[in-house]
């Protein structure tokens, strides 16, 4: 499936995305900030902004913040939650075709989890033209990490999406956090119109039952298009691995990679 279509999926898990998907570390804001210097009234763009969970932290800082999402249920669902910052406006279009109002520019634009989603062929040169000299770019994503300890689970479960023929060919186990490959920087720096200044990783972990995981995986764009029996079968293996188990949990370890450029 296209990136074009697998972005679209998300807007069909608005309403769950936010309950589901985990917040970022209190850490990545404290070192956006230092790193590029920020403080308020800095006017920042978000990229993609989704249901509005990358957004808070630094509304409540008092930025005022433009936040673009492609999405209009998601666009919706970030206004609700936002409503309590008057500075923050949400615009339900695709970043690649919006323009702000004429003379309008950005002192800092990031992305949370959403920038691979933007056509490669138009966003470093279109977050160039909405930066001054010297304005930074920052991206982030959340992963899934797997440290020397993680969770057997999750070999017991790449069983059955490989059985499934929902496997993506890859070795297992996946690289270690620090060993985990991330290309963003050097996309930045291809770019022509970034040099990176700082990168970043956080590693946390959290506890999920059974449903609590099959929420999360329901806003994923591989899991929203999976063909349907597929999915039933493999949540019903999920249900019945953690039913084993004394507490019914499984540990989920996420891994989150900034990157910061600064505007050439």
């Amino acid at each position: 499936m296209s990136r074009e279509r697998l972005r679209a999926t998300f807007d069909s898990a608005a309403s769950l995305y936010q309950r589901a998907r985990p917040d970022y570390p209190d850490e990545l804001y404290s070192d956006l900030r230092a790193i590029t210097g920020i403080e308020p009234p800095a006017h920042l763009l978000e990229v993609g902004c989704g249901p509005g969970t990358a957004t808070p932290p630094l509304a409540r800082a008092g930025f005022p913040i433009t936040a673009v999402e492609l999405g209009g249920a998601l666009a919706e669902e970030a206004r609700r939650r936002l409503a309590a910052f008057p500075g923050v406006s949400v615009i339900t279009a695709p970043f690649e075709e919006w323009e702000p109002p004429a003379g309008v520019r950005f002192d800092l634009l990031y992305a949370a989890t959403a920038w691979k989603w933007v056509d490669p062929t138009v966003k470093y040169a279109k977050a160039a033209a909405l930066l001054p000299s010297g304005g930074h770019l920052a991206v982030w994503d959340a992963q899934h990490a797997f440290p020397a300890d993680f969770d057997p689970f999750f070999t017991e479960i790449q069983q059955v999406y490989d059985e499934m023929g929902e496997g993506d060919g890859s070795l297992w186990p996946p690289p270690t956090p620090e060993d985990q490959p991330d290309s963003t920087a050097e996309e930045f720096e291809a770019s022509g119109h970034f040099s990176v200044v700082a990168t970043r990783r956080y590693v946390w972990a959290l506890r999920y039952t059974a449903e609590e995981y099959i929420a999360l995986l329901d806003t994923f764009s591989g899991h929203i298009a999976m063909r349907p029996d597929r999915r039933d079968h493999l949540y019903r293996e999920i249900r019945a691995r953690l039913a084993a188990r004394p507490d019914g949990r499984l540990t989920r370890h996420w891994l989150a990679v900034l990157t910061v450029g600064r505007r050439r």
